[in-house]
Parts: structure tokens; sequence; C-alpha cells
């Protein structure tokens, strides 16, 4: 096994291993049966992120968040970002790091820019090239259950999508979605547990309307907007 492998999430395994005791493990992760050769075989594979961490902290002597924040973190301005870790002292990869919506919005953005930010080349444009691009195929794997943006193909941890785009799933709803062709990234932190939909969403609402042209000053918009934002309530109290 590689670590290509790992990054395509085609290590091997026929299910995806799971944490026994709430935390996963390398020694979980090596004694999964392995039924395909690596590399041959797409399974979405959580705990082949967290082998990934595990392998950085033996290269570095530091944890994922502890390499990342000086490289990564910092330059984008995103603060206080916070990574759980497992009992064996690495930072959980696949999982369990937390972001305000609008530093995924930025981590989007970062490759949409194909590794710059502000001047500065902070990830090479190779890798985005590569980490953004289809590696494998995935439509046999059971998430082409969810719909039709789970069968484009699979990158270095980044899935594809329709309309020649790009993404990153979080849990229960959460996407960063990329579509270079308009120049747009789209953050979402939702609960909603129905990826398709909101997918949906961005294709038949957003998709349609983009242009090329920035739209022309709306003083009275924008302030309509900060007001609807100032109100928002992510669970707002039962009333009656």
């Amino acid at each position: 096994m590689k670590v290509r492998d790992l990054l395509t999430m085609t290590c091997g395994h026929d299910t995806e291993p799971k944490s026994i005791g709430g935390a996963p493990s390398v020694k979980q992760f090596l004694a999964h049966p392995g039924l395909h050769q690596p590399g041959t075989h797409f399974q979405y594979n959580t705990m082949g992120s967290y082998i990934l961490s595990a392998i950085v902290t033996k290269v570095t002597g530091q944890t994922t968040l502890e390499f990342l924040k000086p490289r990564l973190f910092e330059p984008l301005g995103i603060e206080n970002p916070e990574w759980a870790s497992s009992p064996e002292g690495y930072s959980l990869g696949g999982y369990g790091l937390k972001l305000r919506t609008e530093d995924i919005a930025k981590f989007g953005q970062l490759y949409l820019q194909k590794g710059k930010w502000h001047g500065k080349q902070l990830i090479p444009e190779k890798w985005i090239e590569q980490a953004t691009s289809k590696q494998v195929p995935n439509d046999q794997e059971s998430h082409s259950k969810i719909g039709i943006d789970w069968l484009q193909g699979y990158g270095f941890q980044f899935w594809r999508c329709t309309h020649n785009a790009f993404r990153g799933d979080g849990a229960n709803g959460q996407l960063c979605v990329v579509i270079p062709d308009k120049d747009a990234v789209i953050a979402i932190t939702a609960d909603t547990g129905n990826f398709q939909g909101e997918m949906n969403a961005i294709w038949d609402k957003l998709y349609p309307v983009f242009q090329a042209d920035a739209l022309p000053d709306d003083a009275a918009g924008q302030e309509k907007l900060k007001q609807e934002i100032a109100n928002l309530e992510a669970h707002p109290a039962k009333k009656g």
C-alpha cells in the first residue's frame, strides 16, 4: 500500500474500517482485511485519511494541525482552528476539524487560485491539478446511492462533481464546492444529511445565474443582506 492509495481511497479494503472503542488506530486499520490489490478498488475510507495524518506526524514530529498552522491556516487568516486528536496523539485526519464557514470558503478559494494566496504559492500548482482531477473511478462504490455527484471520480481526498467541479465533503451536509468554469466557490455548513439535495440546489439555482460580469453596486441590497445575516439563528428557539 502506497501513500497514493491512501490519498485516492484505494487501500484495498472491500468495506470501510470502523473505529473500535470510539477512536481510530493504526493497528485497527492495518488489521482490516484487504481483499483487493491496493490502487485498484475505490472504497471510501475515513481511517485511511487518519493514517495519512499519522504519517505526517511520523515524518515531521508534529501533529497535522501543528504542521499546517504556519503553512496553511495562518497565511489564510484562519484563526484558532481546532482538530481533535486520537489517543495515539495524531490529528484525526478524516474528520474532527472545526472551522468557520468563511474559513472553508478560503480553503476552496485557495484551490480555485491553484494554490496561490496574495501572490504567494502556498501549495504547488501541480499538486492542485493532481489532487482535484479524476485519479480513480468510483461509480461502483456505495456512495453512488447518494446521487450523480458521487459517480464522477475521485482525486486526492477530493470528489469530482458534475459541471467539471470538485469538492470536499464534511459530516451531514457540509460542503466546499469549487467550480473553476464559473470562477466560483460555495461553502456550506449544514446538518441536512441530504448531500445531493444541496448539490441539486447549487446546480439548479446558483449555477445558471453565474455570469462573467460583476453585478452593479447595490447599497440598499447589501444593507438588507447584512440585516438578514445578522438575524440568522442556527437553532432558533421554538415559539409557543
